[in-house]
């Protein structure tokens, strides 16, 4: 237990200060480089350094190898971290790639997809879903389609909620607390401890990405922590769980998929909000703009954009508790059937 002990305080003080120490040469360099984006929500226009996702996986990449050798030493650990670094590093070159250059609206689908490969490869999964009621459903072949579609709906769903400050950050903040706190609730005490960078960097970067942003994660950063979240999910054997945690982001995305009716990457559509002769944020009346989580949220009166934030932070406390009552179900069904 205290070789875990050590692990979870090393890895996490890891994560964190990674991100709080390099994110601000990172902004000085992107800066520097002119890689900023308009801040369009913001009155003036400000130009914000982009994107912060090498930081991102330079935290989880140095926190997960020091985890690796400081949790007791086995096979299994030994592919679980092999599959959260393959995973992720590839989320975070397809996230950069489209960061550069706007791709075509399938292209990050399919990457992402492709980029669960590894899970499959190294046999870090269980071929079936628990739920919290119904038990475990057993589904060999099909269970290889779950894999490849979580990764890439992970990943797509808070790249697809990243629309304002802090919100991608701070959302999979409190996502992942939820997913580790289910893990331990399960005693799944090593994915929780492989889980805790996730959370830390996270928290770290929200320090400089909630508003006003001093940095944007961009696709890179969105994409890794989306998919670094899904990966836990499976070899964590909590796929529902984590579901639930991000219901906020899902709903969001099948908002816009529903309204969209195609998949078309974000940037290349009308928005479905407009600002206030005061800087307010508030549905636009193009019928042809997508629905959102945000533009509902603005439907019956101007917000903030701090307050659309909090609104949406709110909503994803409320789907993390719903995720714990499920992980308390699940193991409530677990140790009644020893």
């Amino acid at each position: 237990m205290q070789s875990e002990i050590i692990s979870a305080i090393t890895g996490s003080a890891i994560s964190f200060l990674v991100v709080i120490a390099l994110t601000p040469v990172l902004i000085r360099s992107l800066a520097k480089h002119n890689w900023t984006v308009k801040d369009v929500n913001r009155a003036g226009g400000a130009m914000v350094p982009r994107p912060g996702g090498p930081v991102i996986i330079a935290a989880i990449i140095i926190s997960e190898i020091s985890i690796f050798f400081l949790l007791p030493q086995s096979e299994l650990v030994a592919k679980q971290i092999a599959a959260i670094l393959t995973t992720t590093s590839a989320a975070f070159v397809i996230g950069f790639i489209d960061d550069r250059k706007v791709m075509g609206g399938w292209f990050k689908p399919l990457a992402l997809a492709a980029s669960s490969i590894p899970i499959i490869a190294l046999g870090v999964y269980e071929p079936n879903l628990a739920f919290p009621i119904f038990g475990e459903v057993k589904i060999p072949a099909l269970y290889l389609g779950v894999i490849v579609i979580m990764i890439s709906i992970t990943g797509n769903t808070i790249n697809s909620i990243d629309v304002m400050n802090g919100i991608a950050s701070g959302f999979m903040a409190i996502a992942s607390i939820a997913l580790v706190l289910s893990l331990i609730i399960l005693q799944k005490y090593n994915v929780a401890i492989m889980a805790l960078p996730l959370v830390f960097a996270s928290l770290a970067f929200y320090r400089y990405h909630k508003f006003p942003s001093k940095i944007f994660p961009g696709d890179s950063g969105a994409l890794t922590l989306g998919a670094m979240y899904g990966v836990i999910a499976i070899i964590g054997r909590v796929e529902v769980v984590a579901a639930i945690a991000l219901l906020p982001a899902v709903i969001n995305s099948f908002l816009f998929l529903s309204s969209v009716k195609k998949i078309v990457e974000h940037r290349q559509i009308k928005g479905p909000t407009t600002h206030t002769a005061d800087n307010k944020i508030t549905a636009t009346k193009e019928k042809d703009a997508p629905i959102t989580l945000v533009r509902l949220l603005v439907a019956a009166k101007p917000l903030t954009e701090k307050e659309i934030g909090f609104a949406i932070f709110r909503l994803a406390a409320f789907s993390a508790v719903l995720a714990l009552i499920s992980a308390f179900l699940m193991g409530v069904r677990i140790w009644g059937n020893p």
